[in-house]
This record gives structure tokens, sequence and C-alpha cells, in this order.
């Protein structure tokens, strides 16, 4: 089996604010803890943390969508990380809600329940890390209708 990487370097700017740079390319970014430890110029790892499940959870809505010739357009996506403490009073991510916003009503899809069943699969960050970490999923159409979770 064929593996893909992801690199990044992170390399100390001041205090606890890195620049990170991919090696594909990709712009680099600044990362930062919020005050009092950093200076909030930038994301912290824990909201990178939850923009990676809400963005992989958003694209793997995307890609399944498209590959039934819906339209895929429009998606608007909410994402909350919950922070607390674990059995060692270490502060940790201790899951995470994500509500995606279809662009349309459920109307104007087709086969929308079996793409809402299994578009979660092709997530490859929430798959990776569900285990670890609980994430509870909310999807309504354009309407504000519920449709899963």
């Amino acid at each position: 089996m064929s593996e893909d990487r992801v690199e990044v370097t992170l390399e100390q700017q001041q205090g606890y604010r890195f620049e990170a740079r991919f090696n594909n390319g990709t712009p680099p970014l600044i990362t930062d803890e919020p005050a009092p430890l950093g200076n909030n110029e930038g994301p912290s790892p824990a909201q990178l943390l939850v923009t990676a499940l809400a963005n992989c959870l958003s694209d793997s809505l995307i890609f399944a969508l498209g590959k039934f010739r819906q339209p895929n357009d429009g998606i608007r996506t909410e994402a909350v990380g919950l922070i607390g403490r674990n059995e060692q009073n270490r502060m940790r991510v201790v899951g995470v809600e994500v509500t995606l916003h279809l662009g349309h009503p459920a109307s104007a899809f087709e086969r929308l329940e079996r793409i809402l069943d299994q578009f979660e699969q092709f997530c490859t960050v929430s798959q990776s890390v569900a285990a670890a970490l609980p994430i509870q999923l909310t999807v309504l159409d354009s309407d504000g209708v519920k449709l899963k979770g």
C-alpha cells in the first residue's frame, strides 16, 4: 500500500508563535496561543484541530454530493471544540461539534439519504481521530431542516 506524506516544518518566531511551512507549495501559516501564553497572532493548535475536522467533513460532503451529481455549492460549516480536563487534570479537546449547512433545501437533492449515510467515510481526518475524540455531527439543509444528527 502506497502512503502519501503530509510534511510541515514549524519554526519558532517568538514565544508561542510559529511559522508553519508545508512541503507542497501551500503558503506558510502563523500559529500562536491565545493570551496569556501567546499573542493570538494565529490559530492555536486546538483551533487547527477543530478546523481540520470541520474542513475535512465539509470536503467529504462536497465530494459525495459531486459523486452523485448533486448540487455541492453554498455549503457552510460551523464547528465548536469543547476544551476540558482529563482524569489527570490536563487540558484536552474533549469533543467537537460540527454542523454542516447544505446550500440548498433537501428537495433539491436526489439520493440524499444515501449520501448522508456514507460521506463521513471519505473524511480522512475525522475517521483518523474519531476513536479518541467524540465528534457530534449535524447536517441541516438550507431551510434549517435537520437531516442528520
